[in-house]
């Protein structure tokens, strides 16, 4: 589940850390430059790298700062969540969720992507990434059994996973591609991601902890 917020009062730190993000998004990681950065920020030229010193540390900054932003976003979230919440309102929120990520602004699905490719050849961006998908998973369960699920971690990174891969889908390929394969209704999709990763309400624990594979 991805749910970031930009802060309106940011640290000199995290305001490198979100252009950078922005960066990634419309440049992508070849874009990603200690002076893109300082031009794109208006900061003095030399500054990201103080922060920073090397590339790799831009990148294991991003993937901090969009799990500490989901944290947050998630907090707020379940503040405001009522008592009484169902499964079905949960439902209701992939929906919106894909559309966020996809139509109203790509920019943290598109700059997700790009951290994506860079950990498969960077160890130290994919320890990062890593902790970030622990994280969304966690904060995805969490707010499941809120809802009355028997909601666990595995459940939930599987649903980001089915998730970031139609948003990928929604963003790299042409409509008639989508409705060829069945891609374009994003309300369906939404719906389609939760249904088949959230478990029955009415499913016993121990039922759970037998299916899962040993």
């Amino acid at each position: 589940m991805v749910i970031l917020l930009v802060s309106r009062t940011v640290s000199r730190r995290d305001l490198l850390c979100d252009t950078a993000i922005q960066i990634l998004a419309v440049e992508g990681g070849r874009g990603l430059t200690h002076r893109a950065i300082d031009r794109e920020a208006g900061v003095p030229i030399g500054t990201t790298k103080n922060y920073f010193p090397t590339r790799e540390k831009i990148l294991e900054a991003c993937a901090a700062r969009m799990t500490s932003l989901h944290r947050a976003a998630v907090d707020r979230l379940r503040e405001t969540t009522p008592a009484d919440i169902s499964p079905t309102d949960v439902a209701e929120l992939y929906p919106a969720l894909l559309r966020r990520a996809v139509a109203d602004d790509p920019t943290q699905m598109l700059a997700m992507v790009e951290l994506y490719l860079e950990a498969v050849r960077r160890p130290g961006v994919r320890q990062a990434l890593s902790g970030m998908v622990l994280a969304n998973a966690e904060a995805g369960a969490a707010l499941q059994q809120a809802a009355g699920l028997p909601s666990t971690v595995r459940d939930t990174g599987l649903l980001d996973a089915y998730f970031l891969g139609v948003a990928i889908s929604l963003l790299a390929l042409p409509l008639d591609t989508l409705e060829t394969v069945g891609l374009d209704d994003p309300y369906a999709l939404g719906i389609g991601v939760f249904s088949a990763t959230a478990p029955s309400s009415a499913e016993a624990p121990a039922e759970r902890r037998s299916a899962q594979p040993r």
